[in-house]
């Protein structure tokens, strides 16, 4: 069985939120499909969960344009360095607004407990971007770094 509730949103991901297509069956259909996939209820439902507080997070409306980010204990526990360092890489260079970090961060702490690789982070980045009105482009640019089409850094 299949028990990870990123693995229940990257499904998501993979099969319904990166496609134009308006043809998606509505959530209970896609429910059922994930259940005869082999996710459990508990982690589906969650998962469901987990989307539907990120489409209430573009409600949010940053007051400052610049900010300085201190991690919380709690969130270094479940950031390392190589992580945290990836954020703010995001931040320098646009791809993330103070705004959008603040929802990656949120979105990864609601997933509870979960051990979160650069990889994941990526992937939560992705989805967070893909549901933001705020920059398109910044949605591109992530993907390439996803894909590794880009380098992090030019030598």
């Amino acid at each position: 069985m299949k028990e990870n509730i990123f693995e229940v949103l990257m499904y998501l991901f993979e099969n319904y939120l990166d496609t134009d297509n308006d043809s998606v069956p509505d959530s209970d259909a896609i429910r059922t499909e994930l259940i005869e996939a082999g996710f459990e209820q508990l982690e589906v439902n969650k998962a469901f969960d987990w989307l539907e507080s990120l489409s209430l997070q573009r409600q949010i409306i940053p007051t400052t344009p610049t900010t300085f980010r201190i991690f919380s204990a709690e969130e270094i526990e479940y950031l390392d360095l190589e992580c945290r360092n990836f954020l703010m890489f995001l931040e320098q260079t646009g791809i993330l607004t103070t705004n959008t970090r603040e929802i990656v961060i949120d979105r990864i702490m609601a997933l509870n407990n979960e051990e979160i690789s650069l990889d994941k982070l990526k992937w939560i980045i992705l989805m967070v971007l893909l549901s933001s009105e705020e920059n398109e482009a910044a949605f591109f640019r992530m993907e390439d770094l996803v894909y590794d089409n880009i380098p992090l850094s030019l030598h």
